[in-house]
């Protein structure tokens, strides 16, 4: 199982003891930080590095750091001087075996790819320090993996039944390939760790030395406090910014959570609820642009489709499910009669901009301009930083060397787990690939859902569950993404095939391939169709023939956002284990926060967090990222109400409780108002819902009193 809380010691110590009184190890780890984090700024903005000279130094040096700030666990006897040492000396094996391999690619190339005693022994320890590091920052599922999937590759793959069997690599191939292959360890998967993910996670921790997180709490305070249930929408909105600092919803729980949980509370909010707000909110920080987490620029490199591109199709869906959050925050305050803020409690919002909105406004506003203006995000991330430090000026809370030095050092610890995870997923990935276990769990996910789109959802929406138990968010992303976004990348297509058929818009194209691959069916596309036939008929199409038909009968751009709506889809299912009992631990760390029962509290942020289901149905039947601006606003528009519904039919309450029939009535209204469809149907819907919502209201008036003393015991619908 894993744990992120066992990377505990790599978060910062901003309380810590002045550097001079630290122990000789303490101030070594605070050295090797800012040292990585100025090594990779130079690699990234002036640098002419090669690619694989770069992954290495990341490598190498946060094997290292990971060896002296991470103890091997944390029982005394890992504690120990003298393992330590062994531990430290391990670590610098590792980073030296990292830094040997990177510079002897050309001799092995020389020698025909055959190594020699040296590479084998630094090929063993670079594995070894991948499998350990990992261990420690996240627990023992990926190292298992990264054994299974090796020793599939090179032992027993060949006694597998079925369609994963894999006669296997020789070892010295295996080898080369686990360290020098395009998604090795230091492939694709590193380089995306070494440039963008660091440069941004150092931002987030310039942003969070010069004040930006006490800044978007009191911003979320003044802007959301005094609104009925006031202090829940605060959790939600901070938590939503604070995303744009932080890719971890463990770390923005624990962050922004000990403020805002003991205001829900002190509002009249159960503590289960409010942890759950808390969870729920804090795991939508990594699906709001522009950072997104390490998720975004691990879909870019997957997908090849522009950074820019994926963040600017992700911020209605965000905001869809921040809103969808808030709903049932409102619901919850008027059914426990939730109060605001108390005036003292809520800072004068125009003090707040004025105090600290420069520090996050400017770093952030150039981010988000230079990413739309078309610069690279590594040169964005590099001229934000420095506007973090210039920015802080224009505040009472400078930024001085010694800031400066805390941001590099926080940037570095933040990104230990995530630099070794990355490294090391590499590992697994490049098994995927290399026996084809890819596009057979594709082929698999497709047989099972026979066509069906939404089953196909379920299934990796499952897997991603299961998954999410051992693995961290970007891990499962990786892992799940690579095993079956193809499959929902070829059913999507498929969708639309049958929408073309029904419409009767095939492209001649298209239609020719038809005749080739099902001549006896020809003549069904010249009558009218049904969904069904035109399922049927497609489902007559022989595997070899599919990527030919979907080629002749899409333009580039379809295919592309396609893709990004498959991996999307991934990527937000993906997300859902840090809110999903049995194991969610951003539940559990609310949970502690709040005092409330752990499962309790995981319960109520899984139902709160419905928003991660709902919307990638949205994605996958609509085009809410493929379409121009006015269908996805009316997509918006129209799944806004519609969701508002959903959460007040699963509460049973909206303003006012609701009786089983409304429940119905309201749900129906949901559906309708969240199903494709067209817009005479969305907007009778919406009438609908207005005439729904209105009585709800009505019988409120008629039974204030009653509802006041339920509420203030809490009543659930």
């Amino acid at each position: 199982m894993r744990s992120e809380a066992m990377t505990k010691p790599a978060l910062p110590e901003d309380e810590g003891p002045a550097f001079e009184k630290k122990s000789i190890l303490s101030k070594a780890v605070i050295i090797l930080a800012i040292s990585l984090s100025l090594v990779h700024i130079w690699m990234n903005v002036f640098g002419n590095v090669s690619t694989l000279i770069q992954n290495g130094i990341h490598y190498a040096g946060f094997a290292l750091l990971c060896a002296m700030a991470i103890p091997l666990s944390q029982t005394d006897w890992a504690k120990k001087t003298s393992i330590r040492i062994l531990d430290i000396g391990f670590g610098i094996l590792v980073a030296g075996s990292a830094l040997y391999l990177v510079l002897a690619e050309n001799a092995i190339y020389d020698r025909g790819l055959r190594l020699n005693v040296f590479d084998w022994i630094a090929g063993i320890l670079v594995i070894l320090g991948a499998i350990e590091f990992t261990r420690r920052t996240t627990g023992w599922i990926i190292p298992s993996l990264i054994i299974i999937a090796i020793s599939y590759a090179a032992f027993w793959g060949a006694y597998v039944p079925g369609v994963f069997k894999f006669p296997g690599l020789s070892l010295e191939t295996l080898m080369f390939r686990s360290v020098y292959g395009d998604d090795a360890i230091f492939g694709n998967i590193a380089r995306i760790s070494s440039t963008f993910v660091f440069l941004f996670i150092i931002f987030g921790a310039f942003l969070l030395k010069s004040g930006a997180g006490e800044f978007i709490i009191d911003l979320s305070r003044a802007i959301a406090g005094r609104m009925i249930g006031g202090p829940g929408f605060v959790a939600v909105m901070a938590s939503g910014l604070t995303g744009t600092i932080s890719g971890s919803a463990v770390a923005n729980t624990a962050s922004t959570g000990v403020i805002t949980i003991p205001l829900m509370k002190r509002a009249g909010f159960p503590n289960h609820f409010a942890g759950g707000v808390e969870a729920a909110s804090s795991t939508g920080g990594q699906l709001m642009p522009p950072i997104m987490g390490a998720g975004a620029f691990v879909m870019a490199a997957a997908t090849q489709i522009p950074y820019t591109t994926i963040i600017t199709v992700s911020f209605l869906p965000a905001l869809l499910y921040f809103a969808t959050v808030g709903f049932f925050v409102r619901i919850e305050a008027k059914r426990s009669n939730a109060t605001g803020l108390m005036h003292e409690e809520q800072p004068p919002i125009l003090k707040v901009l004025r105090e600290g909105g420069p520090q996050f406004i400017l770093p952030v506003g150039l981010l988000i301009y230079l990413l739309v203006s078309g610069f690279t995000p590594t040169y964005a991330a590099g001229w934000a930083i420095l506007t973090c430090i210039a920015a802080s000026w224009l505040t009472p809370r400078r930024m001085g060397l010694k800031d400066i030095l805390g941001a590099l050092e926080l940037g570095a610890r933040n990104m230990i787990m995530t630099a070794v995870l990355l490294c090391a997923v590499g590992l697994i990935v490049n098994i995927i690939a290399t026996a084809g276990v890819g596009n057979t769990f594709s082929l698999m996910i497709s047989n099972w859902a026979n066509g069906n789109l939404f089953v196909a959802i379920v299934l990796v929406g499952l897997a991603s569950l299961v998954l999410g138990m051992g693995l961290p968010v970007t891990a499962a992303y990786i892992v799940l993404g690579t095993l079956s976004a193809p499959a929902l990348y070829q059913l999507i297509l498929q969708s639309q095939v049958v929408d073309l058929l029904v419409a009767g818009t095939l492209p001649e194209a298209a239609r020719a391939i038809f005749l080739i691959a099902v001549p006896d069916k020809i003549a069904l596309l010249e009558a009218p169709m049904t969904s069904a036939a035109a399922t049927a008929l497609l489902a007559e199409v022989p595997i070899e023939s599919m990527g030919l038909l979907i080629d002749n009968t899409f333009t580039p751009a379809i295919l592309t956002t396609a893709l990004l709506s498959a991996h999307m889809i991934v990527f937000w299912l993906s997300q859902d284990s840090n809110v999903t009992p049995p194991v969610c631990l951003a539940a559990f760390t609310a949970a502690a926060i709040a005092k409330a029962k752990p499962m309790k509290t995981g319960f109520y942020s899984w139902k709160i967090a419905k928003g991660l289901y709902f919307v990638p149905l949205l994605i996958a039947y609509t085009p809410f990222l493929s379409g121009n601006w006015p269908e996805m606003l009316e997509i918006f528009f129209f799944g806004l109400f519609g969701l508002w519904a959903l959460s007040a039919a699963i509460e049973g309450y909206w303003e006012n409780r609701l009786h089983i029939i409304e429940r119905v009535i309201v749900l129906a209204i949901a559906l309708a108002l969240l199903w494709p469809s067209s817009i005479l149907l969305h907007a009778s819907a919406l009438v609908a819902f207005f005439l729904a919502f209105g009585f709800n209201i009505y019988y409120r008036k008629e039974s204030e009193p009653a509802l006041k003393a339920k509420g203030s015991k809490g009543i659930e619908g």
